[in-house]
């Protein structure tokens, strides 16, 4: 077996698992899962309606490369949601679908580290853990940008030392973030591409939470909208990373795409032809309605914007909470252990969260993530009105 596996943390997921252990909720209280980000809200119609009249295309092996229709869809609404120029974005060189961005983060870095040295991938942290375990299993080593308040959550890029960014193969970056819901503004993505541009590495961004902002007029701006105010009109050593899963509420249909610098989705694209991981044909179709259906996108943000507007008063007077700029994650401080908060919170209440410092890693400063947990607003808005009044009740009687 690879020996590299060994290097591997435990999933947060297994973690919640062990921690809640042996525990048991009130019975008679129903349980509210608030500690993955799985969305629940109904998917579009036509999605549906698309992918069974398909359903006949399973006989068909896919392409690697995927539909021409399913790269352009995706090309145009790049176009139309970054006020990109008509026609910037090749669908034919610069667009490859994949089966979720889980999959796509985790396989772009085995095939965009180069093993020779001693090869760095440079991420936020706290993060999503499928950074940490594609750079470990292609035998790159981790560097940690801690994201915390004191530097609004955004990764300070001035205090990585040189010699890191010499190392530097591939720098991860999340907008809206997980956990945080932090937007990076455009300035900071243009001064990403000048390091990438000064040391030669890639920059890769994970935008699958770009659909979800509480502010209808400010959308976040995305890192092909700074490759183009830098003039690098081919996305040179930038990839971004979209996803259906979240846009539409359609995670189990494990659909979304890579687009960026041609070179770069060329080899990915080489690497992917071996990997065999073509999406089937009716996955595709069905993805082709999700992309062009606008409607849906603006009333599942609206959903979530009114979640944000009903939880976040009822929780402000018990916990250090604040409004993201995106995402659908609340990251309250909880004044003390946050394993402990879980545990008891699921014992008193019936309502599941997860631990921040799980979703970190502890270095010099300690872990970013500790004394805080994420609360995932997917469940229906009445049950997350309900967690929220449950969990203001569990603080007030335990107090810190």
């Amino acid at each position: 077996m690879n020996s590299l596996l060994t290097r591997l943390h435990a999933y947060p997921f297994e973690r919640l698992a062990r921690l809640k252990s042996g525990v048991s909720a009130p019975a008679g209280l129903a349980p509210i899962d608030m500690w993955i980000g799985e969305p629940r809200h109904e998917p579009p119609p036509g999605v549906l309606a698309t992918l069974r009249d398909n359903l006949h295309r399973l006989g068909n092996y896919p392409a690697t490369a995927g539909l021409p229709e399913l790269r352009a869809a995706c090309a145009r609404w790049l176009e139309r949601r970054y006020r990109l120029a008509d026609g910037s974005v090749d669908p034919a060189t610069m667009v490859l679908p994949v089966n979720g961005t889980r999959e796509a983060l985790f396989a772009f870095v085995q095939a965009a580290v180069d093993g020779r040295g001693e090869p760095l991938v440079l991420m936020p942290n706290p993060f999503y853990q499928i950074y940490e375990g594609a750079a470990l299993l292609a035998g790159a080593r981790t560097h940690f940008l801690d994201t915390t308040a004191a530097n609004g959550y955004m990764p300070d890029l001035d205090a990585v030392p040189q010699s890191i960014w010499r190392q530097c193969q591939v720098l991860f970056l999340c907008s809206p973030g997980n956990p945080t819901g932090r937007v990076l503004p455009l300035e900071f993505l243009r001064h990403a591409l000048a390091l990438a541009e000064r040391h030669d590495f890639i920059i890769a961004a994970d935008e699958c939470y770009t659909e979800i902002y509480l502010e209808e007029s400010s959308p976040p701006p995305g890192l092909l909208q700074a490759c183009r105010a830098a003039g690098h009109d081919r996305f040179e050593r930038c990839v971004v990373f979209h996803s259906l899963s979240k846009r539409s509420s359609v995670p189990g249909l494990r659909s979304g795409f890579v687009c960026g610098d041609p070179e770069v989705i060329s080899r990915f694209l080489l690497y992917r032809t071996y990997h065999g991981s073509a999406m089937p044909i009716p996955t595709q179709l069905a993805s082709v309605t999700a992309w062009r259906d606008e409607e849906y996108a603006a009333r599942n943000r609206r959903l979530y914007q009114d979640k944000f507007e009903r939880v976040l008063p009822i929780l402000a007077p018990c916990l250090e909470v604040a409004k993201p700029d995106g995402a659908f994650y609340l990251w309250p401080h909880v004044r003390g252990d946050d394993e402990r908060f879980v545990r008891e919170l699921y014992a008193s209440q019936a309502v599941t969260v997860l631990p921040g410092s799980y979703l970190a890693r502890t270095g010099s400063n300690g872990n970013p993530g500790a004394g805080r947990v994420r609360i995932s607003l997917v469940p229906p808005v009445q049950q997350c009105i309900e967690a929220a009044e449950r969990i203001c009740e569990f603080v007030r009687r335990n107090p810190s």
